[in-house]
């Protein structure tokens, strides 16, 4: 699906590619690695604050000039970027770059096949993400390749471009047509339609939304602190730098599984066991750190697998799950009214993280807290999928 192609593009250079210019950038401006960080933060929180809108303006059928526009301001971002020379600049560029993520990543993405494919939506959402998947394999060394041989200003124009040469002519051309199709949901027979007033006040909606919140904040903060926490654990470097570079690789495996058995599979059991492969998964790196060393590397290798895996899957399970369990039609402003609360989440839970090993010297506390939160996350969804007259 040529809709992949601006996923790709999208989450290499608005995503990560910022790991790899953050360095020289602090270096080049004269800021602190703090300053820097918290800009990319500021771009999430801004991504989160225009979720809700932008979703409102997909819902009302605008997808294409949404995600044209928002492909549009990416390369302007981009290029405030690469042009910023203080503090100032690199915020204001940070603040355009976080409305281009509520338009042209996945949020949008999804909330834009599932009003065109009103019956397959689920399958359309493996294959965008299944490209998507591969943003940082491909991404990181790339722009990696392009800092170290032209600079980071340089590398950071090209990527603007991309969004140009891509972004642009992707989504005008293949959003020109509209989709006008009768939408309905299990919920919605239930009760009479009344805007999102009434999904929000459904027990439905509370529990995707504490589902999809849950396992945000432990998918965003273990990742951050994983070769640090193997190296705690008295691992091996070779492995502690291993077993976390493995992630993309199970995580595009099980895309690519997910892609091809989708139609033999139940969809309502595989949400339930997908999200139960993140608790399962920190258990066992909780077993590691509970090894000697020579013992742990089965139980981490183990925990790359199932985490890996299930972190993959997981992106398809809460993408679609408010469509699949309170209402498809409205879908993209519902998802939307949670995007500050995940923007918060994802900015802040590596942080958490961070503060509780600091007041421990130890990761163990924060494991146990990120094995509870998720197996409370995995309850919500299984409790969400209950009809109303259950």
């Amino acid at each position: 699906m040529l809709l992949s192609l601006p996923q790709l593009v999208g989450w290499g250079s608005l995503y990560y590619a910022y790991a790899l210019i953050m360095v020289p950038l602090e270096t080049e401006l004269g800021l602190r690695r703090i300053d820097v960080a918290a800009a990319f933060s500021c771009s999430l929180l801004v991504e989160g604050i225009m979720a809700y809108p932008v979703g409102r303006l997909i819902d009302r059928g605008h997808e294409r000039w949404v995600m044209t526009l928002g492909s549009l301001l990416a390369a302007c971002g981009l290029w405030s970027l690469a042009q910023a020379n203080d503090r100032f600049g690199l915020y204001l560029a940070s603040c355009v770059l976080g409305v281009s993520m509520s338009m042209v990543l996945y949020t949008a993405s999804f909330a834009v096949l599932t009003r065109r494919f009103p019956k397959h939506y689920r399958q359309a959402i493996v294959t965008l993400s299944w490209l998507g998947g591969l943003a940082s394999t491909v991404f990181i060394p790339f722009v990696a390749w392009m800092v170290g041989l032209y600079g980071w200003r340089q590398s950071v124009e090209f990527l603007a471009l991309l969004q140009l040469l891509v972004g642009i002519p992707v989504h005008f051309i293949l959003l020109r047509s509209t989709i006008n199709q009768p939408i309905t949901t299990v919920v919605q027979k239930a009760q009479p339609k009344a805007g999102l007033m009434w999904p929000m006040l459904s027990a439905a909606y509370w529990r995707v939304a504490a589902f999809i919140l849950l396992m945000t904040v432990v998918s965003a903060a273990l990742p951050l602190h994983l070769i640090s926490m193997l190296r705690e654990f008295q691992l091996p470097e070779t492995w502690a730098v291993l077993v976390p570079a493995s992630l993309g690789i199970f995580q595009l495996i099980a895309r690519v599984l997910l892609y091809f058995f989708e139609q033999r599979l139940d969809m309502h059991e595989a949400n339930r066991l997908i999200p139960a492969l993140i608790p399962s998964g920190i258990l066992l790196l909780l077993t590691a750190a509970l090894l000697p060393a020579n013992l742990a590397i089965v139980p981490a290798c183990a925990f790359v697998v199932l985490f890996g895996m299930g972190n993959g899957m997981l992106t398809i399970v809460k993408g679609t799950a408010m469509a699949q369990y309170v209402s498809r039609e409205g879908a993209a402003s519902l998802n939307g009214t949670i995007g500050l609360p995940l923007a918060i989440a994802r900015a802040g839970s590596p942080l958490l993280l961070a503060a509780l090993w600091g007041t421990t010297n130890s990761y163990l506390v924060g494991l146990v807290l990120l094995m509870l939160l998720s197996t409370l996350g995995v309850c919500a969804l299984w409790q969400a999928q209950r009809r109303p007259d259950e």
